[in-house]
């Protein structure tokens, strides 16, 4: 008997119900005790939380040797966090800083820098907005081909091979890695499902230069 197999989602629920108390008292450190350097405590311990579902999700598939919905939707969530940790941090640091004035106010106490009323006056220059999510878009864009290239390259035996799958993207219908430029099953979900992040990141990104907001 695997115990770690058959209470698997009950594990993942736990660890999630885990995960948002770290979150709650983060924000409670932060925005209400003003204490930000033991609130990153909990984010820490969050993200400690995210590797051990990542960990998780892989003892899980060694075990079965296939991609069930537990993994998919690890592999979503996880896709999902590091996105919000990297690509996303320009929306979570405003979310930050509406999130100190709103709550400051209700308070009213000062949670606000005066550097963060600069970065504020600048944040509403459509210009300066732009060209932020512009480069943004553009190290998401290389930091995205570059890992599908390397999966690619690991799933496939020649170029001529690689250059069949650009051709003809039907294999995107398969539901594993059967018939697709991808390794494994693994690869193949995370290599889809993060397409679809990347191409809807990309539209939004470029949605500041193509409609600015006045």
């Amino acid at each position: 008997m695997d115990v770690i197999l058959d209470y698997n989602w009950e594990l993942f629920i736990s660890i999630e119900v885990l995960s948002l108390g770290f979150l709650i008292l983060f924000g409670i450190f932060r925005y209400f005790f003003k204490k930000p350097r033991y609130s990153l405590i909990f984010i820490f311990l969050f993200l400690f939380l995210l590797i051990i579902e990542g960990l998780l999700g892989l003892y899980v598939y060694r075990q079965t040797g296939e991609i069930s919905t537990f993994q998919i939707v690890i592999i979503i969530f996880i896709i999902f966090i590091i996105y919000a940790f990297t690509f996303g941090i320009l929306d979570f640091i405003k979310l930050d800083r509406w999130m100190r004035k709103k709550i400051g106010k209700l308070r009213g106490v000062e949670l606000l820098t005066d550097k963060d009323y600069e970065i504020i006056e600048k944040n509403n220059n459509p210009k300066y907005i732009a060209k932020k999510y512009r480069v943004s878009s553009y190290i998401h864009l290389v930091l995205f081909i570059t890992v599908q290239a390397i999966l690619w390259v690991i799933g496939t035996e020649s170029f001529a091979e690689i250059k069949m799958y650009l051709s003809d993207f039907s294999w995107l219908e398969n539901e594993n890695a059967k018939g697709s430029p991808y390794p494994n099953d693994a690869a193949f979900a995370i290599g889809v499902i993060w397409g679809i992040v990347f191409i809807a990141d990309f539209i939004y990104s470029w949605s500041y230069t193509l409609f600015p907001k006045k």
